[in-house]
C-alpha cells in the first residue's frame, strides 16, 4: 500500500523545474539510503519525520505537465506524515531555490541555453550532516570505495524506515549514532581509513551542539557571505577546497567551482582540449558571477541526460 502525492513543480520565480535532471543532478544520487532508477526514472529516499520511524519515499514524473508524483511506501500515511514528507521532499529537489537569474545569462550562452529549460537545482540530501559526511567519504579514493563507506553507514547505523526495503533504505544515520560508534567499525567495516576519525570528530561536534551545520543552509548571502561559508566548511574535518566547494552547491551556493580529477580532464574533453587550467576554467564562467560553480558543472555533466 502506498499513499500518493501530486506535487507542483516550479520554482519561486515561476521557473521551470526539469525533475529528472534534478534527481540526476550529481553522483550522491547513487548513494545510500537514495536510489535512483534510471529505467523507471524515479528517485527513493529516506526522511526523518518530526515524530515516528523515517518513512521512505518514491518520487517519480507525474501525468500532469510541471508535476511530480510522490509515493509514501508502506501503511497510508496520515496528514502530519503527508505534511513531513512534502517539506522533505522539497528541501531534497531544492524546490525553493530561486535560479531565474542563473536562466536568464543561461539563455545568452550558447552552450548553457539548454539549462534554462529547468536544470541546475541541485539533489540534496535530508540534512546538511548527511551530505557533508557522504563529501568527507569521496575525498582522495575512487567511486567504489565511497560508496562501500557509505553502504556501510547506512546498513549498520541508520534506522530502519517504514516501507523500506532492506538496510540499505534505512536513514541515515545520526550525528549521535555516528559519533558513538567505536574507530574499530570505521577502521575494520566501513574501512574508511584516515576519514574515520574525521567523520566521529565532526558528528561529536553536532550532536554536542558545538557545530549548527543546518544553520549553514539556512543562512541567506546577506547573513554569511560565500566567503564566510567557505572558510567555515574549511574548518570541518576532512573538507578542503574541492569538498567545501561541493558541500556548497548542494546547500545552493554554487559561486565555487567544482575542480578535482573528473571535472578538470572532463571540462578538456568537451572543449576539445588536452589540458586547461583552473585559471582558464574560471574565466570562462566568471560572467556567472554567483552562479559559477553551477554553469561550470552543467557544462561538464550535460551529457548525463539526454
Amino acid at each position: 500500500m502506498t499513499t500518493q502525492i501530486r506535487l507542483p513543480l516550479a520554482g519561486p520565480g515561476g521557473e521551470p523545474v526539469d525533475l529528472w535532471r534534478t534527481m540526476n543532478s550529481h553522483g550522491f544520487a547513487e548513494l545510500a539510503p537514495t536510489r535512483l532508477d534510471e529505467e523507471a526514472r524515479t528517485l527513493e529516499v529516506s526522511l526523518r519525520l518530526r515524530r515516528g520511524k523515517p518513512r521512505r519515499v518514491r518520487i517519480g514524473e507525474g501525468r500532469r505537465p510541471a508535476h511530480a508524483v510522490v509515493e509514501i511506501l508502506g501503511p497510508a500515511a496520515g496528514v502530519r506524515v503527508r505534511e513531513d514528507v512534502i517539506a522533505g521532499v522539497r528541501h531534497v529537489l531544492r524546490l525553493d531555490h530561486d535560479l531565474s537569474g542563473f536562466y536568464a545569462k543561461a539563455e545568452q550562452d550558447p552552450d548553457l541555453a539548454w539549462a534554462a529549460t529547468g536544470a541546475g537545482r541541485m539533489l540534496q540530501g535530508p540534512s546538511v550532516f548527511e551530505d557533508v559526511v557522504k563529501t568527507v567519504c569521496t575525498t582522495n579514493c575512487a567511486w567504489s570505495a565511497t560508496v562501500r563507506m557509505v553502504n556501510a553507514l547506512v546498513e549498520h547505523l541508520g534506522d530502519a524506515a517504514v516501507g523500506g526495503d532492506g538496510a540499505l533504505s534505512n536513514a541515515f544515520p545520526t550525528p549521535e549514532r555516528v559519533a558513538d560508534t567505536p574507530e574499530d567499525f570505521y577502521r575494520d567495516v566501513a574501512r574508511a581509513g584516515y576519514r574515520g576519525a574525521y567523520l566521529r570528530s565532526l558528528a561529536r561536534s553536532v550532536a554536542d551542539g558545538e557545530l549548527d551545520l543546518e544553520a549553514l543552509a539556512s543562512a541567506t548571502p546577506d547573513e554569511l557571505t560565500d566567503a564566510e561559508l567557505e572558510q567555515r566548511l574549511l574548518s570541518l574535518p576532512g573538507v578542503g577546497p574541492y569538498a567545501a566547494a561541493h558541500i556548497m552547491m548542494t546547500i545552493g551556493r554554487s559561486s565555487r567551482l567544482i575542480l578535482d580529477s573528473w571535472t578538470r580532464p572532463k571540462y578538456a574533453r568537451v572543449i576539445g582540449k588536452k589540458t586547461v587550467s583552473d585559471a582558464q576554467i574560471r574565466r570562462r564562467f566568471a560572467r556567472y558571477g554567483d552562479h559559477a560553480g553551477l554553469a561550470f558543472w552543467l557544462f561538464v555533466t550535460r551529457d548525463w541526460v539526454a
